[in-house]
């Protein structure tokens, strides 16, 4: 498709989006390596407590982002990754609940498909072709020698939306500037917001310095602290043509912060058109569970 010749930005995305629906369920995301991002919304890692597992890693400016770290490598080598990190987690509609932990939080975030281009075991370009809602569901728990340790317990840890929304650029004048991230659980009938509703483009890194901030962390990022050798990842799994990455959760609510998840919790993470809803639209949504409209990526995850 030629796109200059879509004069809408509706127009655009509608018909952009539709061939693309259900790609979480194709193999393909099983394949790919996948990752998350530490500290990239401001206040986010004072109120999940872990602020003080990052105080030796050393970073350019206060706001950038503390580390990338990996949820999936689908590498089925003997070798030194982590056999927890073998495993693939994600799942569009139910999350099980860990066996040995119960300080659950969910964390409400963009997550980017992403293609890589190499050369001489470095990645050379990213650039993002999908975005949509994803929770990068986290354990809070003392002791972790790395944050992955807390991110992947097995099958079903993760969440991912069933719509990726194409990006058109990864630029401020692009579609993706206009979205916003919403976040609830509805408990015991009760719809409650979890994370504060905040825009896309609020992260701390963002477009441009967030793409050169990854390609520095997916070449040079040392195994050191709560973080991990990611070039060795990507390398080990045969310098991949395609990655998935949650770029960061926003700041929770004063409930969010405060509440931990319990099993028959039902959350829900949107991004959405901030031109087209309102904050009172989305809630409608949620009340009516109305998620068909293809310009919102939505994700509904059962705790179990």
């Amino acid at each position: 498709m030629n796109i200059k010749y879509v004069r809408s930005r509706h127009a655009l995305l509608k018909a952009l989006t539709r061939p693309f629906l259900g790609f979480v369920l194709n193999p393909k995301l099983k394949k790919i390596p996948c990752f998350g991002v530490a500290g990239n919304f401001t206040g986010h890692l004072e109120q999940a407590g872990e602020d003080k597992d990052f105080l030796t890693i050393k970073t350019k400016e206060a706001i950038a982002p503390k580390a990338i770290f990996p949820t999936f490598i689908p590498c089925k080598k003997r070798d030194f990754i982590p056999s927890y990190l073998k495993i693939f987690p994600f799942s569009s509609n139910k999350i099980f609940y860990p066996k040995k932990d119960d300080n659950l939080q969910m964390e409400s975030e963009c997550g980017l498909i992403c293609k890589l281009e190499w050369e001489n075991n470095c990645v050379t370009q990213i650039k993002p072709i999908y975005f949509c809602a994803s929770n990068d569901f986290s354990i809070r728990k003392d002791g972790a020698k790395k944050i992955s340790e807390k991110k992947n317990w097995g099958k079903n840890s993760k969440g991912i939306s069933k719509n990726l929304i194409p990006i058109d650029e990864f630029s401020p004048e692009s579609l993706i500037n206009d979205y916003r991230i919403a976040s609830y659980i509805i408990r015991e009938n009760q719809i409650i917001e979890y994370g504060e509703n905040s825009f896309v483009k609020d992260y701390s890194y963002m477009y441009e310095k967030l793409i050169l901030w990854m390609l520095e962390k997916f070449n040079e990022q040392k195994d050191e602290g709560p973080a991990e050798n990611i070039n060795l990842y990507l390398n080990q799994s045969n310098q991949p043509e395609m990655i998935f990455i949650s770029i960061g959760a926003t700041r929770y609510t004063d409930f969010g912060e405060h509440n931990y998840l319990k099993k028959g919790d039902k959350t829900i993470i949107l991004l959405y058109p901030h031109s087209e809803f309102s904050e009172n639209d989305i809630l409608e949504l949620v009340k009516t569970n109305n998620f068909s409209d293809k310009r919102i990526s939505v994700l509904n995850n059962v705790i179990k």
